[in-house]
């Protein structure tokens, strides 16, 4: 017992020496030898970056291995920076574990050349790449190597909501048609561009009363910036010296302007279906009513089975609605609607 006593005492005493704090202290760093080299992209490549296609690959980003002195894995991060800004804060385009390439999505291309312009830019901007090479899970400055640098040259965009642009229609009508109260402008009618981007906004609008006027809201939280008539209520807007825009009601009216054309228009509009599912064939609207606390035209009728239908307003073509999917998803212009 003694001697086995003895002999455990013995290997702790060696395991305890092996891995002492000298001892790890004393342990050689694995050196760098030859720094990356970067191939590609080559020196003054272009690119033009757009939201449409931020989700592309705008570059692979390839170099050579960096050359340590021992079978280690080396860790490689794709940098970038202003030309002439020394790299002092740099962008990182992303990493690699012992790889040799890096996709590069446009969208973070373009959060990178943004970021380092620090302001919203559509110019194009030269700017530097560099590989950076390590060892081990940080960045020890022992074993940090650099690749050669390469200038790009990156026309950035500036992201645009995929959200619809609004503005707002706020007015006297707003009580009396269930919105909210008067010229209140939380409580004003949101109409949509038809794009992102746009400047050209319309929607729907009841105004239950029998001289309404209003104004637009470029947002739903104040009046500054807000467009009015120019006085002629000839359809023109203003933002300096406006009146209120006015309309003869009650109704439900199609609202229409542009921002940067400085117009609107406003159109009564009564809905209708048509078609031979309906008792006047294609021949005449059977008129649907609106209800100003659902917000919804709507008409109670036997309708004939095998049968189309369409929805149209007052009375004509210039403004009707089918459903071109069978997905129960109305489209202007769409095809008839089929009645089970």
């Amino acid at each position: 017992m003694r001697n086995i006593t003895k002999t455990l005492i013995a290997l702790l005493g060696i395991v305890a020496f092996s891995c002492s704090t000298d001892d790890v202290e004393d342990r050689p760093n694995i050196a760098g030898i030859d720094s990356a080299v970067l191939v590609a992209p080559e020196e003054g490549s272009l690119y033009v970056l757009t939201q449409n296609s931020a989700a592309n690959q705008a570059e692979r980003f390839v170099w050579t291995d960096a050359n340590y002195d021992g079978n280690v894995a080396v860790n490689y991060t794709v940098e970038m920076d202003l030309e002439g800004a020394g790299f002092l804060n740099p962008q990182s385009l992303g990493s690699s574990i012992s790889g040799n390439q890096l996709a590069v999505t446009e969208e973070t291309l373009n959060t990178a050349a943004l970021t380092l312009i620090g302001a919203p830019s559509e110019t194009p901007t030269n700017f530097e790449i560099r590989v950076k090479s390590f060892l081990g899970d940080t960045d020890s400055p022992q074993s940090i190597m650099y690749s050669n640098t390469v200038i790009i040259t990156v026309t950035p965009f500036i992201f645009v909501s995929d959200e619809l642009p609004r503005i707002f229609v706020v007015g006297n009508f707003l009580g009396a048609s269930g919105y909210g109260a008067d010229w209140t402008p939380g409580d004003a009618v949101p109409i949509s561009a038809s794009e992102i981007g746009g400047t050209d906004f319309e929607g729907y609008v009841y105004m239950n009363m029998a001289s309404a006027e209003f104004k637009f809201l470029p947002t739903n939280t104040s009046f500054d910036g807000d467009f009015g008539d120019d006085g002629t209520f000839s359809g023109v807007l203003v933002q300096e010296g406006e009146v209120n825009a006015q309309l003869t009601g009650p109704g439900y009216f199609l609202i229409k302007a542009d921002t940067a054309l400085l117009t609107y228009a406003a159109t009564p509009m009564e809905w209708g279906i048509i078609g031979s599912a309906t008792p006047t064939g294609w021949d005449a609207d059977t008129n649907m009513t609106y209800d100003p606390a659902t917000k919804k035209w709507s008409i109670v009728i036997d309708l004939v089975g095998g049968q189309e239908l369409k929805f149209r307003a007052n009375d004509a073509w210039i403004i009707n609605y089918g459903d071109s999917g069978a997905d129960s998803s109305l489209e202007i212009d769409g095809s008839n609607i089929a009645v089970a």
